[in-house]
């Protein structure tokens, strides 16, 4: 017996007392309650906005990146070395006109279009004047002498 009164005082020696207050209960969402609506529907507006861009970006992240691949295959590389040739070609030919050492059977003018621009050459007065006219109508004109030694 005096072991369960010892025991009774020592669970009322350790006990607190218990408070309690009212249980309320209100909606979460401030769509239902009203409070911080405009800042519930901001927020919400803000997300859609962002989602939306990083749907965009990705997009045109992945149409750059195929661009990139076929812009880089073997074929287009093998064009581009063509091309790069044939240019080179024609610019070889046409400075071997400009500057052709000849006295009267040779022209002292020479003309190509190529890709729309078009490029003329005339020889006269110990110079070459050669004039560039580029699609959209811009002219850029050089003089080179044409006699003598220069070098660089």
């Amino acid at each position: 017996m005096k072991g369960a009164i010892l025991t009774i005082l020592a669970i009322l020696m350790i006990s607190s007392n218990a408070y309690a207050t009212e249980m309320t209960w209100g909606f979460k969402n401030p769509r239902f309650s009203g409070q911080g609506y405009s800042s519930h529907v901001l927020s919400t507006e803000q997300l859609q906005h962002n989602r939306k861009e990083d749907i965009k970006a990705k997009a045109e992240a992945e149409q750059r990146r195929i661009e990139r691949e076929l812009e880089n295959s073997t074929l287009n590389k093998f064009l581009k070395n063509v091309e790069s040739r044939i240019y080179a070609q024609i610019s070889k030919q046409m400075v071997d006109a400009m500057f052709a050492d000849c006295t009267d059977t040779c022209s002292n003018t020479g003309s190509a279009e190529i890709e729309g621009s078009t490029i003329t050459w005339v020889k006269a007065d110990g110079y070459i004047t050669l004039t560039i006219v580029g699609e959209d109508g811009t002219i850029t004109e050089i003089s080179i002498p044409a006699e003598g030694d220069f070098s660089f």
